[in-house]
C-alpha cells in the first residue's frame, strides 16, 4: 500500500498541496492538459522550482488570464473573493466533474471534497447545500486546485493518507462575509478530527480548500504506521511568514516494502475431551473472527493422556471475541495468554502464466530482496481441475514461472 504522510510547517492550501504532489514527480504539463478538459474556465498552471529558507521545493500557482494581479489569494486568506470568479453552486460543480473524462476514482474523490466543504458552508450560513453559492471555492482556481490534487494523488497510486499537526494562525481575517477570527469558521469545521498546533503567525495558514482535501483524504482508508520512504515533496505557499518556512511536506511511503516487527497476542489451551470435529469447527470460526493464525499440536497430558494444544495468534484488539469463542465452542476451563514479537516479511501478489492458466504468487521481501515465492494453493487446485492434470504439476510450473521473475544476480 502506498501511503502519503502530510507534514506541515507553514500551513496547507490547495496550491501548497498541489505543489508538494508535483514536487513528488507528477507531470505538471500532463496535469494541466487533463484539467483543461474540465472546461471550468481559462487558466494556466505556473509551476516553479524555488529555494526558500534553504529548502528546495515547488511553488504552484493557478493563473487566470483576466486577472493581472491574481496571486491565488485563497492561499492566505479565505477572503479576497475574485472579482471575475463565477459564483457556482455545488450542482454546477458536480455537473462539470461528472461530465468530464477524468478517471472515476478522481471524480468521486473530488466530489467528496466539494460536498464536504459545501455541507460545512451550508451549516455555517444556516442554509442548505443546494442553495450555497461558493465564493472562492467555486472559482476556477479552486476547482483546478481540488480536482488537480485528487488527480495527482491518483497518478501517484496513493491508497491512504495521514496528516501530522497543522499550524493555526492568530488574529482575524477578512473574507467575503466580513471579519472573522483566524482560522476561518469553515476551516475550523473542516479540521474536526485532525491534529492542530497553535502558532503566532498573523495569517490564515490552513485554508478551507486545504482543510477539505486533507480531512476527506484522511478519513478514507486507515494507514499502517510503518513503511519505507519512497520520496518526499515540498510545496511552498505564496507569502513569507514571520517565524517559519511557508512549506508543506508530502512523504510517500510504501508499506509493502517494509518487513515489520509487530506485537501479537497468543491464546492457548489444552483440550483432552473435545472431539476433533468440534476443534475443526472452532478453528474455522476463530479464523473468521479475525485470528491471524490458528494451529493445533498433539500433546500428552498427565497420565500420558493424549490431547490437543490449541494455539491462536491474534492482534490484541481481537482478544475478547476470540476468547469468547474458545470458551463457548470448546470444553476448556482455562486459557493461557501472552504477548509475542512477530516479524513479518513484506508481501505482495503477482500473477504468472502457466500452461494450465494464471496462478497468483505470494512474494515475501526481506531487506529489499525477494526471498520467498509461494503459489496460491487454491489457484493451483482450480487450474489443475480445469486442465485435468495433477495439482502438484501446476504448483511446480507456477513456482518455476515465479523464480523466472527473480532479477539476475
Amino acid at each position: 500500500m502506498k501511503v502519503l504522510r502530510w507534514e506541515s510547517v507553514g500551513g496547507a492550501s490547495g496550491d501548497m498541496i498541489l505543489g508538494a504532489l508535483l514536487d513528488l514527480g507528477v507531470d505538471a504539463v500532463a496535469l494541466e492538459r487533463e484539467l483543461k478538459k474540465l472546461h471550468a474556465g481559462d487558466f494556466s498552471l505556473r509551476v516553479e522550482s524555488v529555494v526558500r529558507d534553504g529548502l528546495r521545493g515547488t511553488l504552484c500557482r493557478v493563473d487566470i488570464p483576466h486577472e493581472p494581479h491574481h496571486h491565488h489569494h485563497h492561499d492566505h486568506g479565505h477572503g479576497h473573493a475574485h472579482a471575475h470568479a463565477p459564483h457556482r453552486g455545488l450542482r454546477e460543480i458536480e455537473a462539470l466533474i461528472q461530465g468530464s473524462a477524468l478517471p472515476e476514482a478522481v471524480k468521486a474523490d473530488s466530489l467528496r471534497v466539494f460536498q464536504r466543504i459545501g455541507a460545512v458552508e451550508a451549516r455555517l450560513h444556516g442554509t442548505t447545500v443546494e442553495q450555497i453559492h461558493f465564493h472562492e471555492i467555486g472559482a476556477v482556481d479552486s476547482i483546478v486546485d481540488i480536482v488537480g490534487c485528487c488527480l495527482a494523488r491518483h497518478w501517484l497510486g496513493v491508497e491512504a493518507v495521514t496528516v501530522g499537526p497543522l499550524p493555526q494562525g492568530v488574529g482575524t481575517i477578512t473574507c467575503a462575509h466580513g471579519v472573522f477570527p483566524n482560522p476561518a469558521p469553515a476551516t475550523v469545521e473542516l479540521l474536526q478530527g485532525l491534529p492542530v498546533v497553535q502558532t503566532d503567525e498573523p495569517h490564515e495558514l490552513v485554508t478551507p480548500t486545504g482543510a477539505g482535501l486533507l480531512a476527506v483524504w484522511q478519513q478514507q482508508n486507515a494507514a499502517p504506521a510503518h513503511g519505507q520512504v519512497l520520496a518526499a515533496g515540498y510545496g511552498f505557499g505564496q507569502r513569507t511568514l514571520a517565524h517559519r518556512a511557508n512549506v508543506l511536506r508530502a512523504v510517500l511511503l510504501d508499506t509493502a516494502a517494509s518487513s515489520s516487527a509487530t506485537r501479537a497476542h497468543v491464546l492457548e489451551c489444552n483440550l483432552d475431551d473435545t472431539t476433533p470435529e468440534l476443534i475443526g469447527a472452532l478453528t474455522e470460526r476463530l479464523l473468521a473472527a479475525g485470528a491471524l493464525e490458528v494451529f493445533t499440536t498433539p500433546v500428552q497430558m498427565k497420565k500420558q493422556r493424549p490431547a490437543t494444544l490449541l494455539t491462536v495468534l491474534a492482534e490484541a484488539t481481537h482478544r475478547a471475541p476470540l476468547l469468547d469463542l474458545i470458551f463457548r465452542e470448546s470444553t476448556t476451563f482455562g486459557v493461557r495468554e501472552y504477548e509475542v514479537e512477530r516479524t513479518v516479511l513484506a508481501r505482495r501478489h503477482v500473477e504468472v502464466e502457466t500452461t494450465a492458466g494464471r496462478v497468483r504468487i505470494k512474494i515475501g521481501t526481506w531487506r529489499g530482496q525477494d526471498v520467498t515465492f509461494a503459489p496460491e494453493f487454491e489457484d493451483c487446485r482450480a487450474r489443475a481441475r480445469e486442465a485435468g492434470c495433477p495439482v502438484r504439476e501446476v504448483y511446480e510450473r507456477a513456482l518455476q514461472a515465479a523464480h523466472a521473475l527473480r532479477p539476475a544476480s
